[in-house]
């Protein structure tokens, strides 16, 4: 594994994370992270992100009990996105669907 500085410069000091199902690929949500939350997650294995709405550090599942067990990480070329992996306990989404991408705008199927 190679050392890779994640640019956290280029957004105010967050960079978006795209989580995905690690047994099926679907993706769960996109959420940010701060290079402090980056670290927790590193240290925990269990998701970190920084929330925008509340100004604060959140640990993903940590009041419902819905946790995110890193299973992967990786990062675009440019090493300013995240794309995660994990093992997902219960929901996701805070409206309790599974994954926060259910509502369908267009579709040819």
């Amino acid at each position: 594994m190679t050392a890779i500085k994640l640019d956290f410069d280029k957004q105010g000091g967050l960079i978006p994370v795209i989580v995905t199902d690690h047994e099926t690929g679907q993706v769960l949500m996109l959420a940010y992270m701060n290079k402090e939350s980056f670290q927790l997650t590193l240290e925990t294995k269990t998701m970190h992100y920084w929330s925008r709405s509340r100004n604060e550090l959140w640990h993903k599942g940590a009041t419902s009990g819905h946790y995110q067990h890193v299973k992967s990480i990786k990062t675009d070329c440019d090493a300013d996105t995240l794309l995660i992996s994990v093992e997902q306990v219960g929901a996701a989404c805070h409206t309790g669907a599974y994954s926060c991408f259910f509502e369908d705008i267009y579709s040819e199927e």
